[in-house]
């Protein structure tokens, strides 16, 4: 069956009209609720079914925040406070690693199908060491905080919850004993840092948003929290009246810090909310209008938060792919678009935009399209001797139209590595048939 939206109305509603189902409900809430459902919750999670009387009612309160009150305060008013910025943004980052010139090998070109896929196995392995020290003791990726703009402008190191989740999705592409080590260790990280019902926010001074909450959802997928819907309503809440989800979730009581350069309908952000959400009517009108941006190749500039057409393109085919068949009839348009960016020579503009390319491709089934070899060659031959895969913008304003600002960028070794160790896992897979 297809998981309704909302599990725990579902739940509610399935107890009051079978008697049985509500008895092994109340007996034995977590294996009623693996069955029902088809999936195995977080074991270090328990689940307890109580049932109201006529004589009793139950008051459930909501966990106690994970920061003090006084702390709370200080995040709502951080913007406006230099000190509370320097001391959450964490440590300056060193400065940029210009990407180092290698030659193109001698048998570029040409090594079988099956060489080329030999290689790619041990340039993964060397990727995921790397990765492996970058990744700090709790489980948490960083980026890197810049100006796009100046260089001159110091560089911060910064963890928040959307980075490990955007990294660790695309690094679940991959089979191997460092890679699922990894993705264990950062889904801890990523529970530890939720926030009730089951949202997250970039930086402590901005409010909740959709990106990280969708991205972070998905990853730690078999927390009740996440199985049950818990965070459902307020996403459901958080539509304009065209029904797209908007990026920000405020509150009350929440200064409107983002009002100022705020772009309510991300494609991006809808795609991630579709892909966790899934193929129901709450996020038909969403599905429409990315619809409508493929079908009039208007995904260009489209995106605040994300700095190219591939990153926009790479995140609709994942949507596709996890909530299948949304938007599929758009496999063989999205094919030629992506196709369409490559230059005379056949390659994206850089690597990271490769490495999305190829994941993008692969999500619709087209990465046959395109000359495998010559993708996996660019991947490898950019590999740095750490094992690392160079800086690159990943997401931030890239229009530089919103001032200050805008001008920030965000990216690092690290991201870029987890997306091209899953270009190199699906390359892998096409050379070897």
């Amino acid at each position: 069956m297809k998981n309704p939206v909302d599990a725990a109305k579902f739940l509610v509603s399935r107890a009051g009209e079978d008697s049985d189902f509500r008895e092994r409900l109340l007996a034995k809430p977590k294996a009623t609720i693996e069955q029902e459902f088809g999936v195995t919750l977080a074991e270090d999670h328990a689940i307890h079914v109580h049932q109201e009387t006529d004589a009793t009612t139950h008051v459930v309160l909501p966990p106690r925040s994970k920061l003090s009150e006084a702390e709370r305060k200080e995040a709502l008013t951080g913007a406006a406070s230099l000190e509370f910025l320097k001391r959450t943004m964490h440590d300056p980052a060193p400065p940029f690693r210009p990407p180092a010139l290698k030659p193109t090998p001698a048998q570029a070109g040409t090594l079988s199908p099956e060489a080329l896929a030999t290689a790619g196995r041990e340039s993964i392995r060397r990727g995921l060491v790397f990765l492996e020290s970058t990744i700090d003791d709790r489980g948490a990726w960083h980026c890197i905080r810049f100006n796009v703009a100046d260089p001159d402008i110091p560089r911060h190191f910064e963890r928040p919850p959307f980075i490990s989740a955007l990294c660790v999705l695309a690094l679940e592409s991959s089979d191997e004993a460092r890679a699922k080590t990894i993705c264990t260790s950062t889904k801890a990280y990523l529970v530890n840092t939720i926030e009730h019902p089951g949202f997250w926010r970039y930086y402590r001074h901005l409010p909740q948003d959709l990106d990280s909450t969708t991205l972070c959802s998905l990853v730690i997928g078999t927390h009740p929290w996440m199985v049950l819907g818990r965070n459902v309503p307020g996403m459901l809440a958080n539509r304009d009246r065209q029904g797209r989800f908007m990026t920000w979730v405020l509150a009350e009581d929440q200064p409107d810090v983002v009002s100022t350069f705020r772009i309510e309908a991300d494609p991006v952000v809808n795609a991630n909310v579709i892909a966790y959400l899934g193929d129901h009517p709450e996020t038909e009108d969403a599905q429409r209008w990315l619809e409508a941006l493929v079908s009039e190749d208007a995904l260009e500039g489209s995106s605040k938060w994300y700095p190219d057409t591939v990153a926009i393109h790479y995140a609709i085919t994942r949507a596709m792919v996890r909530a299948y068949p949304v938007l599929d009839q758009l496999r063989p348009i999205l094919a030629g678009q992506i196709r369409s960016l490559r230059d005379d020579r056949g390659e994206f503009d850089n690597i990271l935009q490769t490495a999305q390319a190829v994941s993008a491709l692969y999500n619709i089934g087209e990465l046959e399209a395109v000359d495998a070899s010559r993708q996996m060659e660019r991947l490898l031959n950019s590999q740095q001797e750490d094992g690392s895969w160079p800086e690159l913008l990943a997401f931030g304003d890239q229009s530089l139209q919103w001032g200050v600002v805008g001008q920030i960028g965000h990216g690092s070794e690290a991201v870029t590595t987890a997306f091209c160790i899953e270009a190199l896992e699906r390359l892998v897979q096409v050379l070897r048939g």
